[in-house]
């Protein structure tokens, strides 16, 4: 069996792994690319830890990467691994002599936060990057969630309301990718995925019960602001949000998230933002009453010219923007 074929049955086997890191989820979002995992075992033959990984290509260079709107992965263990920190390690151990053997020029992956991993990579001479996300655990009273959100936020929902805004559940993905595009195009942003991306993430996660598109929207049916939601049996994500620029002051926004996570109580999962390092992001995220919760970006460049390479890629494309 090949180490994707083992890890495929081997998730099957588990009570719990993130939906990020779900073989479904990484055809999807690798469709037309190459993805593998590295398994790190025991004397046994038994699988400890895992880590799916997109491997890309630039030039001659072999590079790890995370894949399309996918913002978090790394190393995961099995849940017996993960109170035993010698064994821990060890799979971070394996898993590095795994990456050396691979002739990379750099990696970078995102772990989940807690990851006791983290603290073995840095050991293991991998750098680290602190990054945050935003979560709401209690989502079990409507009423306190609503008060727990900023005076403007609670102002903004009233503005909704004097629209007469709803939600609407189940959004063609075709109808939501054109919105979106649509949004960034009003902004002079580019949208950074496929339709045929977007489609067929939407498809798979969809056959499993994972994922919904909800849109607010005025009466007569014209969406303000839209959301892609994905979720597992722990977490609900605000995957990909989007606003219509033009109604930036209708509250849309604000009642977005607070469907959204109407929609992660009825799953009886907790909600998080999935994350944002831009201060105006970040500060909108705290608002609904949310909690900061660390991870971090783990990378090694293996080849220093690689670093070089990037940085003539970005003056390129900054050149021609």
């Amino acid at each position: 069996m090949t180490n994707k074929e083992r890890y495929i049955e081997w998730v099957g086997q588990q009570e719990y792994v993130p939906v990020y890191m779900q073989p479904w989820w990484m055809d999807a979002v690798c469709a037309g690319k190459k993805w593998d995992v590295l398994l790190a075992e025991d004397a046994n033959g038994r699988i400890l830890g895992v880590m799916p990984y997109l491997l890309r290509r630039r030039a001659w260079f072999n590079y790890i990467i995370m894949p399309q709107e996918t913002p978090i992965g790394g190393i995961w263990v099995t849940a017996d691994t993960t109170a035993d920190k010698w064994q821990t390690a060890e799979v971070c151990r394996q898993i590095k002599e795994q990456l050396d053997g691979m002739h990379l020029a750099y990696y970078y992956q995102k772990y989940l936060p807690g990851s006791l991993c983290v603290d073995a990579m840095r050991g293991l001479g991998f750098k680290t990057q602190e990054r945050v996300t935003y979560r709401v655990d209690d989502l079990s009273n409507p009423e306190a969630l609503v008060a727990s959100f900023s005076k403007n936020k609670r102002r903004q929902l009233q503005k909704a309301q004097a629209l007469g805004l709803h939600v609407e559940r189940g959004m063609n993905p075709e109808d939501f990718y054109r919105f979106h595009k649509n949004c960034l195009l009003a902004r002079k942003r580019q949208i950074s995925y496929t339709r045929e991306f977007l489609l067929v993430l939407e498809r798979k996660a969809k056959r499993l019960g994972q994922c919904e598109i909800i849109s607010i929207c005025n009466a007569e049916g014209q969406p303000y602001a839209a959301a892609f939601l994905v979720w597992d049996p722990h977490y609900m994500y605000f995957l990909i949000p989007t606003y219509d620029p033009a109604f930036h002051d209708s509250g849309a926004g604000t009642l977005l998230v607070l469907e959204a996570m109407k929609l992660a109580r009825e799953k009886k999962v907790h909600f998080d933002f999935e994350g944002s390092m831009e201060r105006g992001t970040a500060e909108h995220y705290r608002q609904f009453g949310s909690t900061p919760v660390k991870y971090f970006a783990v990378e090694k460049y293996y080849r220093p010219i690689f670093r070089l390479a990037i940085w003539f890629q970005q003056v390129r494309e900054l050149k021609f923007r």
